[in-house]
């Protein structure tokens, strides 16, 4: 009988020592961070859009320095000010930690300018409106009109087969004073060749399918100031 009980008890200390010993030194599961939220759209706020800016400080005959200012966004770290000179289309960016930035400019110019709000730990961005202005000069009693921009067909469109494309623009001026516009069309990267002039915003184009053109609009106001727009293009499939 002696024997027995020993046969019994030998099993029963093998198995309580070897069952459940490697569940202490498991890694415990972490979970991943929360996403970092996207930053949204800054509000503009000065320069104000399509008006003259009277305010700054002036450097010297030719430059002044303007404070710009946004609306704070949400989720937003730093924001990314695009500045675009319309008469020469060179381009400025200028990072700020804050909802303005000083920015020294050229006196009697027109700018272009936006905000693109940034977060850190993530690439999503937000950009604000686009806002144009003129930078006050001295001694300017009347100011040309802004470059026109494209409405319609947009720059690169791929257009399909047709002969006629209705060409719209938008044009602007702070003196309100826009007489005509006079619309180049053509094949070559430069067009030259002149499509007409017009009082509207739109005029009609004749075009062959496989071909892409380019054009762009001189905008003319009451006192024979002009303005000419960026170089459009698009294409009309076969």
């Amino acid at each position: 009988m002696r024997k027995l009980n020993l046969l019994y008890i030998i099993p029963c200390v093998i198995l309580m020592s070897c069952g459940g010993g490697d569940s202490d030194n498991e890694t415990p599961i972490v979970p991943p961070p929360p996403p970092v939220p996207s930053p949204l759209q800054a509000t503009l706020l000065f320069p104000e859009n399509n008006k003259e800016c009277t305010e700054g400080i002036v450097e010297n005959d030719t430059q002044s320095t303007v404070n710009f200012q946004w609306n704070n966004s949400e989720n937003t770290d730093t924001y990314e000010v695009n500045l675009k000179n319309l008469n020469t289309n060179n381009s400025t960016r200028i990072t700020s930690n804050s909802n303005a930035a000083q920015i020294t400019l050229s006196r009697g110019v027109p700018y272009e300018w936006f905000v693109i709000s940034k977060a850190n730990g993530t690439n999503q961005t937000a950009q604000s409106e686009i806002w144009k202005f003129y930078n006050q000069g001295p001694g300017i009693e009347n100011y040309a009109p802004f470059p026109a921009e494209a409405v319609f067909p947009k720059r690169g469109a791929n257009l399909t087969s047709t002969n006629t494309v209705t060409l719209q623009w938008n044009g602007s001026d702070i003196d309100e004073d826009i007489a005509s516009f006079t619309i180049l069309f053509d094949t070559d990267e430069t067009p030259v060749i002149e499509l007409g002039s017009t009082t509207d915003n739109f005029i009609d184009a004749t075009v062959s399918p496989g071909q892409t053109y380019y054009w762009k609009v001189i905008t003319f106001d009451s006192q024979g100031n002009s303005s000419n727009s960026e170089i459009f293009s698009f294409r009309v499939n076969s």
